[in-house]
């Protein structure tokens, strides 16, 4: 839609070929449908938040910077506000706000939309004529693919840019999950389904190296499979390869607490529950469903009173509660990822318009390039920028 509608005001005939009955699906589901759509940084942070390729959207990211981005979603209806970590949301807290400001902005731009699905690019003598749809047949004197990865492909992104690229010549770098929650073959994961824990610190530990990858605070959540929510999803970003026994999450469940509060903490819930068992002396430090994994690593029997509880053991518990780990195992498959790390290699494209190096007037944007940056709206300023640049480039062609 921003390659569409920047081209029509340049003064271009442009046709968006959309395959779904409405434009827009995927901007619908981000930000659990709120759309964080940008991040409010400068160029330098925005760079070092694109940790595949980053400084391939050098040129993008100066031509339409976030502040640019800013400005342009304000003038086309959409007032924002700025949310902790500098994330940009609709003030109204609505997706579909969006979607219908980029639509208004592509008619009133002068573009006409089709319902139609793209199967074949049209290349005559080394340069892009068209596209080849299920309904008929576009020619034009320059194609935009923007297409999306494979994430989510009820939303409409199956790969198809990626067929169409190749059918170019171009190389496709393998499509992998980012932003995506992580599996973990410890069986409590799934007694400990749906709980979502705030306020905690996350560490990821390459075990090869004992070093952390990634740590972060906020929230999480437990499911059947592992763990998700927003600090996972961030963290899977970091972790390019993922394998059974490379890495641990540890989670510090009172990272307001030193060792020594905490003791101190457990001393006093102990002493109110003094002739009690251990297991019920925890309902105010520790939600329900965690409080059995806590017990099991922490391994004294459950019917031990809390009196008899002695410091060595009280110490070992402050160890469980400050590093509860989990070995992870994998990532869930790529139609549960947010967004789609791979794509097409960056060194076939020019960065300074967009343009592919194997064929002329054939441009790419957003998602189906090898670009996937972190949370926190970089990834819909990928979109932004390139669809920008590429709209500015098919342009002037």
């Amino acid at each position: 839609m921003i390659a569409a509608g920047t081209a029509a005001l340049l003064g271009a005939s442009v046709t968006l070929i959309e395959k779904n009955q409405r434009v827009g699906r995927k901007i619908m589901i981000t930000g659990k449908g709120r759309c964080n759509i940008l991040n409010n940084c400068d160029v330098s942070a925005f760079i070092n938040n694109v940790p595949v390729n980053g400084r391939f959207l050098y040129s993008a990211i100066n031509g339409f910077s976030p502040s640019d981005a800013y400005e342009f979603f304000e003038e086309i209806g959409v007032p924002l506000k700025t949310e902790r970590g500098n994330r940009c949301y609709p003030q109204s807290d609505k997706a579909v706000d969006v979607v219908d400001a980029l639509r208004r902005f592509v008619i009133d731009s002068g573009v006409t939309i089709v319902n139609d699905t793209a199967k074949a690019l049209e290349i005559e003598n080394g340069e892009a004529v068209g596209v080849k749809c299920e309904k008929q047949t576009y020619f034009a004197d320059s194609v935009i693919i923007c297409c999306g990865g494979m994430s989510y492909p009820l939303t409409g992104s199956t790969g198809d840019g990626y067929t169409l690229a190749r059918q170019a010549g171009h190389t496709i770098i393998e499509p992998k999950p980012s932003l995506v929650p992580i599996e973990s073959a410890d069986p409590e994961c799934k007694s400990m389904q749906g709980l979502s824990l705030r306020n905690v610190a996350l560490k990821i530990i390459d075990n090869q190296t004992e070093k952390a990858v990634y740590s972060d605070f906020g929230e999480m959540l437990f499911t059947h499979f592992g763990i998700s929510g927003p600090m996972v999803l961030s963290a899977s970003s970091h972790l390019r390869e993922i394998e059974q026994g490379r890495y641990t999450a540890s989670i510090d469940l009172k990272p307001a607490l030193d060792m020594e509060q905490l003791d101190k903490r457990l001393q006093r819930d102990f002493s109110e529950n003094i002739n009690r068992d251990v297991s019920n002396a925890f309902s105010k430090l520790l939600p329900r469903k965690i409080i059995v994994p806590v017990l099991k690593r922490w391994g004294i029997p459950f019917d031990k009173k809390c009196h008899s509880v002695t410091r060595e053991e009280r110490r070992r518990l402050c160890g469980f509660l400050k590093a509860f780990t989990l070995p992870l195992s994998g990532f869930r498959p790529i139609e549960e990822a947010i967004v789609t790390s791979g794509g097409v290699k960056t060194g076939e494209i020019n960065p300074k318009t967009m343009e592919s190096k194997l064929v002329s007037g054939l441009y790419f944007a957003g998602e189906v390039i090898d670009v996937d940056a972190y949370t926190g709206g970089f990834n819909l300023q990928i979109a932004w920028s390139t669809g920008r640049l590429a709209g500015e480039s098919a342009a002037c062609l």
